[in-house]
């Protein structure tokens, strides 16, 4: 049936109205819309939003199949409302060459359950010596706009200045992993009161800081633009905020799991607190939830970073670093930002979607719920609460740290222009 009519949602939190779907295009939105024909989604009660998107995303195909693929990580975006991922490069290959990309972009086509766009290396290898094809990913059929060596900083300042050039001829995006590696040797967690407690190799809030100070001063020489991954204290919320003040082309995201969870976590050595960058103090995450609230930070960003058992159930210095989070990063935001007061549907709107599809340039994506636009949305029940269970997770890992935590929201159902990829909380 090509015409789905989604009765009574709030869309953006808003008033209750009525969205009929025909076809990949919202046809209609209005109030007493007529169902003939088309089948009907009881939706009273349900906040409509356009679907999310995700600027960084570890979906570990080709190279790592053992902790995510293509399939298993769009599923899982499906699952959390998510209608575009943009993909991480640090795979095995990594994606340096327009011929990985193109694989992992036609992996993406060939599943369905939300559009996956690759980012490009910013350097051969993630080596940080030697700028990748950057041109030719973005010539590809992948159209790579976005370049990041996350996981690794590009440290060299030089690298990083002729990669901000570079990508400026067509528009493009680099994403810096803002981590001096020098200050971060053998670092386990945040440094500070927590990690001398624990005597646990600290990883000092200026490492983060003086890479983004940098780059930020940089973007400004080129007249380029530079987005900042996962920014995660207070300093570098000051940063980015006197850098926007001044004009500099500047976007940075925050994840999830640095609105709600602090270096106290550390102290039960669960492995599954262990996260690049780390958890930092709660006056760091004071200090995010605010920045994200007025705009210094644009975006919300996942940071999904599955790993199979054997990598996180281990001794704490042993154990990879990262989180899963598609499938859970709504409910957090609905907690840290809605439900505080801090932001409104219409905000989470723009933080989850509008401006990401934005800074990514991801077509279709990220558009208004409107006539004449593309059916790319997601439904949640924002007044239901339960407990997380990692093993209904349709990730292939389950790096979870919220499991048996209890938060709010449920993302119901998922549309990929106008096709259902996510009916009553069920994968199609």
């Amino acid at each position: 049936m090509s015409k789905i009519l989604i009765r009574g949602a709030k869309v953006l939190g808003g008033e209750p109205q009525d969205v009929l779907i025909d076809g990949e295009t919202i046809a209609e939105v209005g109030t007493g819309l007529s169902d003939e024909g088309a089948q009907v989604v009881e939706a009273a009660g349900k906040v409509l939003l356009p679907g999310l998107v995700d600027l960084h995303t570890h979906l570990r195909e080709p190279g790592r199949e053992d902790s995510e693929t293509v399939l298993t990580g769009t599923r899982a975006a499906a699952s959390g409302g998510f209608t575009a991922v943009f993909a991480m490069a640090n795979t095995f290959p990594v994606a340096d060459t327009a011929g990985v990309v193109e694989q992992v972009w036609r992996l993406g086509r060939e599943h369905g359950y939300c559009d996956v766009q690759p980012i490009g290396a910013v350097t051969v290898g993630l080596e940080g010596r030697k700028l990748a094809e950057l041109g030719a990913m973005h010539e590809s059929v992948a159209g790579v706009t976005v370049f990041s060596d996350d996981g690794k900083c590009v440290d060299d300042a030089v690298i990083m200045r002729r990669a901000l050039e570079y990508v400026k001829a067509f528009g493009g995006v680099v994403a810096q992993h803002a981590q001096e590696p020098r200050l971060t040797e053998g670092a386990q967690m945040n440094e500070g009161v927590v990690s001398a407690e624990l005597g646990l190799g600290g990883w000092p809030a200026v490492a983060e800081e003086s890479i983004i100070a940098r780059d930020v001063l940089l973007a400004e020489h080129v007249g380029s633009r530079v987005h900042i991954c996962h920014l995660s204290t207070a300093g570098s919320v000051e940063i980015v905020r006197w850098a926007k003040s001044r004009g500099i082309d500047v976007t940075a995201e925050v994840t999830p799991h640095h609105l709600l969870l602090t270096d106290e976590m550390v102290r039960t050595y669960n492995p599954v607190y262990k996260v690049n960058p780390p958890l930092r103090t709660e006056r760091d995450v004071m200090a995010l939830r605010e920045a994200l609230a007025d705009g210094t930070i644009d975006i919300v960003a996942t940071d999904h970073a599955p790993h199979p058992h054997e990598d996180k159930d281990c001794e704490w210095a042993a154990a990879a670093m990262g989180m899963v989070g598609l499938e859970t990063a709504l409910s957090v935001v609905q907690e840290t930002m809605v439900d505080t007061g801090l932001l409104t549907w219409t905000g989470v709107a723009e933080r989850m979607s509008f401006k990401p599809a934005q800074i990514g340039q991801a077509k279709g994506h990220g558009r208004p719920v409107s006539a004449g636009e593309p059916a790319n949305l997601t439904l949640v029940d924002t007044e239901y609460r339960g407990s997380v269970d990692p093993a209904g997770f349709a990730s292939r890992s389950r790096n979870t740290p919220y499991e048996g935590r209890e938060l709010p929201g449920r993302v119901t159902h998922t549309w990929l222009r106008g096709k259902a990829t996510l009916v009553d909380g069920k994968l199609t």
